[in-house]
Order: structure tokens, then sequence, then C-alpha cells
């Protein structure tokens, strides 16, 4: 049985609004809030507690060191749940589950981009950004907005599930690899034969997966991806080295012709309190297509530079607007600025 003392973690957990949760023995409960990791000014746990949570999750304290599940409470809360050893104590990392997904307008991500791309047909749209930026809530929001104004059969190959949809408009699978399916790239080709009209695929983490994904976009699916890469032209480098020598032009090709666009995004401290996203996105056109296959990076960074349309925007021009309306302070813009020196020329000329 969990203990009392870690149930009452749990709790405080969603009370605070937190994301993650970290417990080890002989240390203070910490949350995640705002992108923040801080204590929750509790006594240090015990190994008898900490084991009680182990055996809790299905894990035996005396034999295992890691061990990935998830756990749930009374009133249906859900926790993705890693436990682990270090130092030789116990520890674990939990991960809300959530069910409420906000809007893309209270997100502050680019509706006027998305949306244009969550009504095509088919095709391939990538969201990315490093760890903790976000992803997997602006593609919750993309799903939520598809289920709200579609009748649509939207799959979901997450590692872990991050939100629990309700089916409204649209029905929603929902599949996690390891405990529903053994890997991406099979519970993907296996998707393909449940039906779908949208699969949301957690993460592009190789070939197999890319040209997988690839050609269910080809035979008239929408396809939505993340990838850990740091803005658009790097995620088409990422797509460009993970194809095989020998398989590059046929990759690149199915990609140049499938990629509806690519959002990318940070999460900055807000001015004032809390956190603020911004977002670089390129859609893909008629330009970018001849310029994707030719693995021409250097150009499509130049445009993404020089593009004033609305369709297309480079982290800098996010920095600027951000800077312009008061949302980031000069000293956050400057630290997160792909080149600070670009960013000081502009902010010259703008003065």
């Amino acid at each position: 049985m969990v203990s009392p003392t870690i149930l009452r973690h749990l709790h405080s957990t969603r009370q605070h609004g937190a994301s993650d949760l970290f417990l080890e023995e002989g240390g203070p409960p910490r949350l995640t809030l705002h992108g923040a990791v801080q204590d929750l000014q509790e006594t240090a746990g015990t190994r008898e507690e900490l084991a009680s949570f182990w055996r809790g999750c299905g894990a035996d304290p005396e034999k295992e060191c890691d061990h990935d599940a998830s756990y749930a409470l009374e009133d249906g809360a859900r926790f993705r749940v890693s436990l682990f050893r270090h130092s030789g104590r116990l520890g674990a990392a939990l991960r809300v589950i959530k069910t409420e997904v906000p809007g893309m307008e209270l997100l502050g991500v680019p509706e006027h981009v998305l949306v244009p791309w969550l009504q095509r047909r088919s095709g391939l749209i990538l969201v990315t950004g490093a760890t903790g930026s976000g992803k997997s809530t602006t593609l919750a929001s993309c799903l939520e907005w598809i289920n709200s104004h579609y009748q649509k059969h939207i799959i979901t190959l997450e590692d872990p599930v991050e939100y629990q949809f309700t089916s409204r408009h649209s029905l929603f699978t929902q599949r996690e690899i390891g405990t529903d399916t053994d890997s991406f790239p099979r519970a993907l080709r296996a998707a393909l034969r449940q039906a779908p009209d949208v699969i949301l695929l957690g993460e592009i983490r190789d070939a197999e997966t890319a040209f997988t994904a690839l050609q269910a976009c080809e035979t008239g699916h929408l396809v939505l991806s993340t990838l850990h890469s740091t803005d658009c032209v790097d995620t088409l480098e990422r797509l460009n080295t993970m194809f095989p020598d020998k398989e590059r032009s046929s990759g690149l090709l199915l990609l140049s012709m499938q990629l509806v666009g690519i959002l990318s995004q940070i999460l900055l401290p807000k001015a004032g309190g809390g956190m603020t996203v911004l977002c670089e996105y390129i859609e893909n056109s008629g330009a970018t297509k001849p310029w994707i296959r030719g693995e021409r990076l250097p150009e499509i960074r130049d445009h993404l530079n020089r593009s004033q349309t609305a369709e297309t925007q480079s982290f800098l021009r996010a920095l600027l607007t951000a800077l312009a309306e008061g949302r980031i302070t000069e000293e956050t813009a400057m630290a997160a600025a792909p080149n600070p020196g670009d960013l000081q020329r502009a902010l010259r000329g703008l003065a």
C-alpha cells in the first residue's frame, strides 16, 4: 500500500498545477512549476515510503534498478512514472497526465498558421523543440481543435501518453508504446490498418519511422509528429542525416512532397512572471520543395530570415515581436537568440 505521505504529495502536485513531481529517499519532494524545480517544503522521503510507492507501481525495490509505469489516484487522475536508483537510493520522477487541453489562443501558438495545416486531408506536420518546450501541449491543442470541428478517427501513438482525450466529434484511439504496442514503427504500420484519418506519432526517432510516416501521408493520412530539434532548418538537417545514404534521395523526395509545415518552439520566462512561447515556422510551399529535395538548407534559412509572409516567421522576428509587446526582457531575448549579434543589430535598427 502506498504511504499517505506520498499520496499527499501527488495531490499537492495537482493542486499546484505542477507538471512534474520528484521523489527521492533522503531528500525533500520537489515540483516543476512554470519550468522551474521548486521544493515542496515537506520532510525528506524515507526508504519505506519510496519502497511502498515502488511496489504500488508494480516494481520490486530490492531487485530492480529502473521501471516505467503509470499510477492512478482514486479520483482517476493519472501520472506517468519513472522509477530509478541513484547513489544506491530509491527515486521516482512523475509526470502529470493531463485531461484538460488548452486552446491555441491560450497557449500563444500561431492559430492562423496551424488551423489551415490541420484542415489538410493528408501530409506531415512537425512540431519541434527541446525537451520541456511544450511540443506535446501544442500537438494536443491541434488534436482537440480537430476533435471540435471534424468527425475523424484519430490514433495517437505515444511514449508515454501525455494527454487523455475525450471523444467528441472525433473518435480517439490512444496507444502507449511499451504497454499497448512494442515500438513506433510497428504501431504505425498497424495503425494504417485501423482506418485512421489522423495519426499522432509521438516522435520520429529513426529512418524506419520517418519513411513509414511519410508513406502514411502518401496514402492519404494526416500525420502529426515531433523531433528534438532547435529550429526549422535544424529539423530538416536532422531528417536529412536520418535517411541512410542509399535512401536519402528517395526520402527527401517524399519529404518535399508530403511535408505540410514545421513549427519550432521555445518557452521563455515572461516579464512579470510565468512562461511565454515563441515560435518559428515555415510552410512547405512551391519555393521550398526543391530546396528540401536538393538539401539546400542555407537557402531555406535565408528564406526564413527574409520572409515577411504570415506563413513564415524566424525566431529572430518572434523575439523582436515579443520584446516590442513587453512579453520578455532584452536579457531573456539575448540569451535565447540563435545569433545575439543579429538581434543586437535588429534592435539598433528598430531604435
